[in-house]
């Protein structure tokens, strides 16, 4: 049964929930029954404005609704969503495998830097793993992005993106395999207006450093800001401006973890004008000033840093 029209689909942040995006990094990594276990094994019929997922199912069954229409399937198998594909899942209380979040910018990098292969992540669709090489290939690579994101390690980031990017490839190599298929319902042409998300998201990657205004944004997108407004708000729930902020958030967060430069230089970067205009927007934002989030960061790694069997 098809799903309730889009304007009605609630956006989550993450997989299942409403909250903001847990961390600094630009991908998220757990196991399937972790989450869907506190969901009662079901997520409703949902999207996000700015996440793409890329799920393993090693074995267990799930009903996967996608783009309004229902598929029954059994692992091993892959599944791709894409920002702004409606999705929703029911999943056997017996199944096993992960879920791997990426964050928009680093979805985009991969589109772009991968070329025909990153398209594999712009097409909402699943892929049963029939060929033991291919379901080998790719439960290597999931088992390997979780190892490596659970366990901080030196050089940790570079080969997160090498193993994400092996990964799109594999996905890239079934979708080929199979292009004589009668394209699915999730290939089918996208609603204008998730173009025009898609294009105002460009822009805020492109610019964000800069605090281009929503008048500005909407400009070069040829409509005007309450247009804009409109059009975020019932496709992403947020407005433009949030949109804007949450991008300078996550890199707020990000140089403030894996950087040593200064609450000074991260304003500076982030296009704040004084130290103080930033420690503010990033408290309104988080709860906790730039100095208090980065003393928090680095207490919750040393312990992961030096945990027993792990490298010091």
């Amino acid at each position: 049964m098809p799903t309730a029209p889009a304007t009605s689909v609630p956006v989550f942040k993450l997989y299942g929930e409403t909250r903001h995006w847990p961390t600094p990094d630009l991908l998220h990594c757990e196991s399937i029954p972790e989450r869907s276990r506190l969901h009662d094994w079901h997520i409703r019929a949902h999207r996000h404005a700015d996440l793409v997922h890329v799920l393993h199912v090693a074995s267990g069954s799930v009903t996967l609704e996608l783009e309004g229409t229902p598929h029954r399937l059994e692992g091993p198998l892959a599944i791709v969503v894409p920002a702004m594909a409606i999705h929703g899942f029911r999943f056997s209380e017996d199944i096993e495998g992960h879920i791997v979040t990426l964050a928009q910018p680093l979805a985009e990098h991969l589109a772009h830097s991968l070329a025909e292969q990153g398209k594999a992540l712009v097409r909402a669709d699943f892929h049963r793993l029939d060929r033991p090489d291919a379901a080998r290939h790719i439960a290597t690579l999931i088992t390997q992005i979780d190892e490596e994101y659970r366990q901080p390690a030196p050089g940790r980031t570079s080969l997160l993106e090498a193993l994400i990017q092996a990964l799109v490839v594999e996905l890239s190599r079934l979708d080929t395999s199979r292009d004589e298929r009668t394209p699915r319902s999730g290939r089918q042409q996208r609603h204008k207006g998730y173009e025009h998300l898609a294009s105002l998201q460009a822009l805020i990657e492109a610019q964000y450093r800069q605090q281009p205004s929503v008048e500005s944004l909407a400009g070069q997108l040829g409509m005007t800001s309450a247009h804009l407004n409109t059009l975020c708000r019932r496709l992403a729930d947020r407005s433009a401006l949030q949109l804007l902020h949450e991008r300078l958030l996550l890199e707020a967060k990000r140089q403030l973890t894996y950087t040593n430069m200064t609450i000074g230089q991260v304003a500076d970067t982030l296009g704040f004008s004084e130290p103080a205009y930033f420690t503010r927007f990033f408290k309104r934002n988080t709860g906790l000033s730039p100095r208090d989030f980065r003393l928090r960061q680095l207490a919750t790694e040393a312990p992961e840093r030096h945990a027993p069997g792990q490298a010091s």
